[in-house]
């Protein structure tokens, strides 16, 4: 297999000049400000023989590996040798892997492909789902933080309310926290955005509004829940686990409040950008 690699970290580092450190501020009375280093998110595209097969979120490192392990795993190849080339560029938020594989490989990539679109309408593919990993959202109205008061031993009151967790653990939650700084839905589920899903569900059917206190992810804060929060007309997100580059830059362009609650200092207020 022949590797002519765009390497993914000589791109142009002024596209993203806060690479080296996000800014934030501490949500409590001192309001300190600081830097914070965070993971890289981007979309992957990833093509065999020309045709684009999958979009997928991931860390810009070891693309290759990825592309190889994925090939593999999903059983889009039976082995390495069946790939013959790989060819990674990167074009704005987005990378393109271009692989080229054997040829029974190919065929039996499509076959699969016309099954999927016959028994069940998915595989998005191609242009359709990048624009679904960027897509276009609307601006929320600027909003104001909550009260720093309302994140105090934010974390224990959480477990406390975990109520699947305690007995099983494995599960993410998503909270809703009122205008008076109590907890008011918890929803869990093994994965993350099944779990921020239930939760938009339940506000939608209890008919609260979800700008009149904030919501709540237990798990990493990616790029999709970021774009569920912006769609739901959520005011402010706040996460236990640090944001990605990615999920910074989307909240602050779409006004999205966005904070990170750490173990063992104050909340850090990533969105809006400090002024």
């Amino acid at each position: 297999m022949s590797r002519r690699t765009v390497d993914p970290l000589a791109d142009d580092r002024t596209a993203h000049p806060a690479r080296d450190g996000y800014a934030y501020v501490e949500l409590d009375q001192a309001a300190r400000s600081g830097h914070a280093v965070l993971a890289e998110e981007c979309a992957l595209v990833i093509a065999y023989n020309g045709i684009s097969h999958a979009v997928m979120m991931v860390s810009p490192s070891a693309l290759e590996d990825f592309v190889v392990g994925f090939s593999l795993s999903g059983a889009l190849v039976e082995g390495v040798e069946e790939i013959y080339d790989i060819q990674i560029g990167r074009q704005g938020e987005a990378f393109h892997a271009e692989v080229q594989i054997a040829n029974r490989a190919f065929w039996a990539l499509k076959q699969q492909r016309r099954n999927l679109a016959g028994t069940s309408g998915c595989g998005l593919c191609g242009v359709a789902a990048l624009e679904q990993a960027l897509p276009q959202l609307i601006e929320l109205a600027d909003s104001p933080l909550p009260p720093a008061a309302h994140l105090h031993e934010l974390r224990a009151r959480i477990a406390a309310v975990q109520r699947l967790a305690r007995h099983s653990g494995a599960l993410h939650a998503a909270l809703f926290v009122d205008e008076q700084g109590e907890i008011v839905l918890c929803r869990e589920d093994i994965g993350r955005h099944n779990a921020l899903d239930k939760l938009i569900g339940a506000l939608r059917r209890e008919g609260r509004d979800g700008r009149r206190g904030f919501a709540v992810v237990t798990s990493r804060c990616s790029l999709e829940l970021i774009h569920k929060a912006v769609r739901a007309g959520f005011a402010s997100l706040v996460s236990l686990s640090a944001p990605t580059d990615l999920c910074v830059r989307w909240a602050r362009q779409h006004r999205l409040n966005l904070i990170h609650l750490p173990h063992h200092s104050a909340p850090r207020v990533y969105s809006p950008a400090p002024s």
